[in-house]
C-alpha cells in the first residue's frame, strides 16, 4: 500500500481525509484528483462517466486515464495547480473513449484546488454533470425546426426535398450524410431527389431503386413493407467504400432507412436515408430524431403535392373556361351574320311602306323586333366574352328591372 499513490491510509493528510469524506458521502458525482500525478478516486455518482474504465479507472494517473481528453483538461489541472483558483466549464465538449469507441459527450464541471496544511494546493476536487443528453436534444430540437421553416416555402415536391437535404447537410454533426428518395408514380420505383454528403448517381446513392429489387444498395423494399425505420450496420464494408462522417474525422458506418409516410393509399411516398453519426450510438433518441424528420418531409410533401393536384385543377378548369369563352365568341359571331342579313330584307321592306297591307306591316313589325331583339343578346353575348378574355372592362349601370323584363316579354306576345 505504500507504493500506492495514495500511500498508507493512515499517513493521509486530513485535508485528503476531508475531501474523501465529502466525495464518498455524497449523491452528487465527484471526483478527486490528488498528488502530483492526479492520481484519481470517487463516488458512485460519478462511476458511469468513465464507463468501461471503471473499476480500472480507481487509483490510476488522471493522464492515464483520460489520454484522450488530456489535451483540452491537462491545461485546466495544471491552472488549477500554479494559481491556486478554481476554474469552471459548461457543456464542455470531451470525446471520450469509454464505450469501445471516440464518444461525444458534454459535460458541466469545475476544478477546485485542495489545499494542504501548508497552504498548497495538493489535489483537485472535481464535482461534475454530464450534460450530453441537453445539449444533444436541444441541438436536434434546432434542426427540426429549421427543417420545418425551411421546408415550407417549397412550392413542388423536388423544391421540398432539396430544401430537406440542405437543412439536414447543415446538421451533419448528427447526419453525416443523407439521401431523399420519392416514390414514382405507379410506384415501381424510387428517383433520388436530393442528397447531402454524396453527390448523385454514386455507387452509394443510385438515381433510380425499383422498389421489388431485393439486392439493391438501400433496402427499400423491406422498408417499405415493413412500414418502419430500419437500421443498417457496417454499410462501408458491405458497399466497400468510405462514408462521409460529417463534422466528424471518423467516417460513419451505420445509417437508417426510414418510410417517408404517403397520405392517400398509407404507402411510403419516399425514403429517407440517414448516417449515423461516427460519435454517437443507436438509441431510441436517435431513432425519434430521425423518424420526425423523416414525418416533417412526408407532412411537407403531402402540402406540396396537394398545392400542386389543386393548381392542376385550377389550370383544367381555366382552360375548360377558355374553350368555353372561345365557343360562345364563335357562336355570336355566326348569329350575328345570318340576323344582319334578316334584318337588312325586312327593314327594306319595311321601308316600303305603299305597297303592304295593314296585316303584312304587323307582322314585318313583330318578326323586326325579335330580329333586333335577338341581336342584341348575340351582341351582350359577344361583350361578355370578351370581358372574359380580357380584351374589354365591363361598365355597369343600375338598371330598371320592371322597365327591362318589361320589354323583353311584352314583345313575345305580339
Amino acid at each position: 500500500m505504500g507504493k500506492h499513490p495514495f500511500g498508507a491510509i493512515e499517513r493521509w493528510p486530513q485535508s485528503l481525509r476531508s475531501a474523501i469524506s465529502i466525495c464518498l458521502n455524497s449523491r452528487f458525482p465527484i471526483a478527486i484528483y490528488w498528488g502530483p500525478e492526479l492520481a484519481l478516486l470517487y463516488n458512485d455518482a460519478w462511476s458511469p462517466i468513465p464507463g468501461d474504465k471503471h473499476p480500472w479507472a480507481l487509483g490510476r494517473p488522471g493522464r492515464k486515464v483520460w489520454p484522450e481528453i488530456w489535451d483540452a483538461i491537462g491545461p485546466l489541472y495544471a491552472q488549477v495547480q500554479s494559481t491556486g483558483e478554481g476554474v469552471w466549464q459548461q457543456d464542455q465538449l470531451l470525446p471520450m473513449h469509454r464505450h469501445g469507441y471516440t464518444e461525444e459527450c458534454y459535460f458541466n464541471f469545475t476544478f477546485s484546488p485542495i489545499r494542504g496544511e501548508d497552504g498548497s494546493v495538493e489535489g483537485i476536487f472535481n464535482a461534475v454533470i454530464e450534460t450530453t443528453f441537453r445539449v444533444i436534444e436541444e441541438r436536434r430540437t434546432k434542426v427540426l425546426r429549421e427543417l420545418l421553416e425551411e421546408t415550407v416555402k417549397a412550392q413542388t415536391a423536388v423544391d421540398a426535398c432539396t430544401l430537406a437535404a440542405k437543412v439536414l447537410g447543415r446538421a451533419s454533426l448528427d447526419i453525416p450524410y443523407c439521401l431523399i428518395y420519392v416514390v414514382e408514380q405507379g410506384g415501381g420505383s424510387a428517383r433520388l431527389a436530393a442528397s447531402a454528403g454524396f453527390a448523385p448517381g454514386g455507387r452509394a446513392s443510385p438515381n433510380e431503386i425499383r422498389l421489388q429489387d431485393m439486392d439493391a444498395v438501400w433496402p427499400l423494399c423491406t422498408v417499405a413493407t415493413k412500414q418502419r425505420i430500419e437500421l443498417l450496420e457496417r454499410v462501408d464494408e458491405k458497399l466497400g467504400i468510405a462514408f462521409p462522417g460529417g463534422a466528424w474525422p471518423e467516417p460513419s458506418r451505420h445509417c437508417y432507412v426510414v418510410p417517408i409516410a404517403g397520405t392517400a393509399t398509407g404507402g411510403a411516398a419516399g425514403f429517407l436515408v440517414a448516417g449515423i453519426s461516427p460519435r454517437r450510438h443507436d438509441d431510441e433518441e436517435y431513432r425519434a430524431f430521425i423518424s420526425r424528420a423523416a414525418a416533417q418531409i412526408s407532412s411537407v410533401l403531402s402540402t406540396v403535392r396537394s398545392f400542386e393536384a389543386e393548381r392542376k385543377r385550377a389550370e383544367a378548369l381555366a382552360q375548360i373556361d377558355r374553350a368555353k369563352t372561345m365557343f360562345f365568341s364563335n357562336v355570336s359571331h355566326e348569329l350575328r351574320t345570318p340576323l344582319t342579313l334578316m334584318l337588312g330584307p325586312i327593314e327594306d321592306t319595311l321601308s316600303e311602306a305603299m305597297e303592304l297591307s295593314q296585316r303584312q306591316r304587323e307582322r314585318l313589325d313583330v318578326a323586326h323586333r325579335n330580329a333586333q331583339r335577338l341581336l342584341k343578346l348575340v351582341n351582350t353575348l359577344l361583350d361578355f366574352t370578351r370581358i372574359e378574355a380580357g380584351r374589354v372592362d365591363a361598365r355597369y349601370e343600375p338598371v330598371d328591372l320592371v322597365e327591362f323584363t318589361r320589354d323583353i316579354e311584352f314583345p313575345l306576345r305580339d
